[in-house]
This record gives structure tokens, C-alpha cells and sequence, in this order.
């Protein structure tokens, strides 16, 4: 099925950069991600974008910093929207994002880029999450989770919540949705889920921003964990590594209600197709939301990772190639697991994105 989401690229100021020290592997160490000592690889880098993709940025700096000194990255997470700006824009050296380039985006990053790589680094739930006292998980359906994020359903002892839950202790208490205040690519791929798994209980465009008003917005994901962990009977979405100690709602698929995990959630781009027509390089996937297969959580974020064919500087080129070789790796992508709780790509999409990677600065 191919959906066309709708992708805004967002002006906001410039976050302190988050600054990782990092080396990358040569080209004798692609296939498992070693960068080893004496890489000979040196020279500064700047990124910016999606913050999903902060924690997995730490863990790939403390695993390969003491290998790799004379390399220094600086990442910026200022956002999906802001990310794919800065690229564009060349105002950055790669970018990461949680909403692949599309429409104008999409053709600036060709004009600036030449070729263009975007391939997928970071795979991660998104949890739907609640607090309410007594209750730790509840199994509710694509369209009663739509419901309530559409404040159609108001209070937590509703029908449709206790007839999946019948042995939960609901109480006579109202629902409190927290969304996101700002653009954000969890919000996109969340309401992209909610409008294809339940169109008939969710009809809003499909974008960054929340489209519900009357609900409690907070900025960022550890806003929205501060928002839900503060109140009583608040329900809200985010990046499922940081859900911690709240609530968890096990997602309908199919005739089964599925609990996230990084297993769970890798499922979803076994079972989606890859978008046509965007470029040779690039891997953005239409991602099967409404899918019956069991074990697949649905709900997930795929952070993209941006980068050029091209690029003025050789240098800057090879030191790009070389860092996205060790992001896609087994041992990079196991560091950002561990660290974050993501899950890891299979080695058959790595063995489809090699091609990808080798144009990196292929053509400096």
C-alpha cells in the first residue's frame, strides 16, 4: 500500500550541539563495522536532526572515540523538521530524521545532493503510555486508541476500553491525551498509524504537528514523559525507551494484542514495501501500520539517515561513507540497542543498503 504523507520542514534555532567523538570503519571492515586502530581517518563533521536518534549517537561515540581520536562528529538534535532543513539547505553534513524526505524536500536534497542517500538507522516503538493508578497494561484496539487521542472516548471506564480489558479496575475518571506542542516526527508516525489502522475513527491529515486540539501538549519527548508521569488518568505517546516506569498499552493486530519490543517492532519493515521512485539510493519504506501478521508492533519511529553522493570536500565525503558504514553495522546497530532500546536492522536490509553506502562521497 503506498500512503503519501504530507512532510513540513520546521525553522527553529539552532540546540547546543551534541558533540561525539566517533571513528568509522574502512572499507576492509564493512561487513561487520570494526573501525580498528590506525584508521588514518581525521577531520570534523556536522549533523543535525532528529532527537530519536540522540542516545544511539552517544553509544556509537563511547564504542569507537578511544579508537578513532583525530575524528570529531558534532550532532545537533534539533528535530525531524529542522534536520531535513539544514540539509537541504547544506547547512549540515548529513542529517537524521524520523519522516523520510518527500515533495519539495525531497527534490532540494537532489539539487543540493547530486545523489542522494537516504537509508533507514534507527528503528525504534513508539510506546502509547498512560498513568493510572493500579493499571500497568491495557490491550486496546487501532480504534479505540484513535478515539482517544480524537477525545471521542473520555473516560477510562468506557466500553470499548473495558471490554478488552475485563479484568482491569478502571475507574469513572477522564482521559487526558498529552500530545506533542512541537513538529515532530514521533507525531508523524503516530498519527500516520492512527490514520491507517482506524480511518474511520481518525481522519486527519497526516503531519507533524498534532491535529487535536483541547488536549495537553508538551515540547519534546521527555515533555510528554514529565506531562503523562505528572497527572492521573493521562495517556500519551513517545519514543518507547524512554516510557520507563509508565503504563504500556498492547497494540491490536489482528485477531492478537501485541506488547512493544525492539523483536516486535523490527517486524514492521520485514513486512512493508520499499517506496518507488525516489532515487536509486534511496530506502524510505511505506510502512504496513494496518498489518495482521503476528508478533509485529505497528507503531514505530524509522530515523533516516541523510547524506550526499557529493560532497565539495573528498574528505568530508569519506568521513560520512565511513561513519554511516559503522551506523548500519551489526555493532552499531547492537550499541544503539542497547542504549536506547531500538531495534537493529536485519543483515539482509544491511546487505540492500551497502550499495547506498558506498555512494557516499562516491563522486567528489
Amino acid at each position: 500500500m503506498q500512503r503519501s504523507i504530507v512532510r513540513r520542514a520546521a525553522a527553529g534555532a539552532a540546540a547546543a550541539a551534541l558533540t561525539v567523538v566517533l571513528g568509522a570503519c574502512g572499507a576492509a571492515n564493512e561487513s561487520s563495522g570494526n573501525s580498528g586502530q590506525g584508521s588514518g581517518l581525521s577531520g570534523t563533521l556536522d549533523g543535525a536532526g532528529a532527537s530519536s536518534q540522540e542516545a544511539a549517537q552517544q553509544a556509537w561515540r563511547a564504542a569507537f572515540s578511544e579508537q578513532n581520536p583525530d575524528v570529531t562528529i558534532n550532532y545537533s538534535p534539533i528535530g525531524s523538521g529542522g534536520g531535513r532543513e539544514r540539509f537541504v539547505n547544506g547547512a549540515s553534513d548529513f542529517g537524521g530524521t524520523d519522516a523520510a524526505l518527500e515533495g519539495e524536500e525531497l527534490s532540494g536534497a537532489k539539487e543540493r545532493c547530486g545523489t542522494l542517500v537516504e537509508v533507514p538507522v534507527y528503528v525504534s516503538p513508539v510506546a502509547v503510555a498512560f498513568n493510572l493508578d493500579g493499571v500497568d497494561e491495557l490491550k486496546l484496539t487501532p480504534q479505540t486508541i484513535a478515539k482517544i487521542f480524537n477525545q471521542k472516548i473520555t473516560k477510562w471506564n468506557a466500553d470499548a476500553i473495558q471490554k478488552t480489558n475485563p479484568n482491569a479496575d478502571l475507574p469513572d475518571l477522564p482521559i487526558t491525551p498529552v500530545n506533542r506542542s512541537d513538529e515532530s516526527g514521533t507525531t508523524e508516525n503516530f498519527v500516520d498509524y492512527l490514520s491507517t489502522a482506524a480511518p474511520n475513527a481518525w481522519s486527519h491529515e497526516v503531519s507533524g504537528n498534532w491535529p487535536v486540539s483541547g488536549g495537553e501538549a508538551a515540547k519534546g519527548t521527555s515533555g510528554v514523559k514529565s506531562a503523562i508521569n505528572a497527572g492521573q488518568g493521562t495517556i500519551g505517546y513517545l519514543d518507547a525507551s524512554q516510557a520507563g516506569d509508565l503504563g504500556k498499552v498492547a497494540v491490536g493486530v489482528g485477531e492478537e494484542f501485541v506488547s512493544y519490543s525492539p523483536e516486535a517492532a523490527a517486524k514492521v519493515l520485514e513486512v512493508s514495501e520499499r517506496k518507488t521512485g525516489q532515487g536509486e539510493h534511496v530506502y524510505a519504506y511505506d510502512l504496513a501500520r494496518d498489518t495482521t501478521e503476528s508478533g509485529t508492533y505497528p507503531i514505530v519511529l524509522v530515523s533516516y539517515g541523510m547524506a550526499c553522493g557529493s560532497y565539495d570536500d573528498a574528505n568530508t565525503g569519506e568521513l560520512v561513507r565511513n561513519y554511516f558504514q559503522y551506523v548500519i553495522s551489526e555493532e552499531g546497530q547492537q550499541a544503539a540497542a542497547d542504549a536506547a532500546g531500538s531495534a537493529p536492522i536485519s543483515a539482509g536490509l544491511r546487505e540492500k543498503l551497502q550499495p547506498a553506502i558506498e555512494a557516499i562521497g562516491a563522486s567528489s
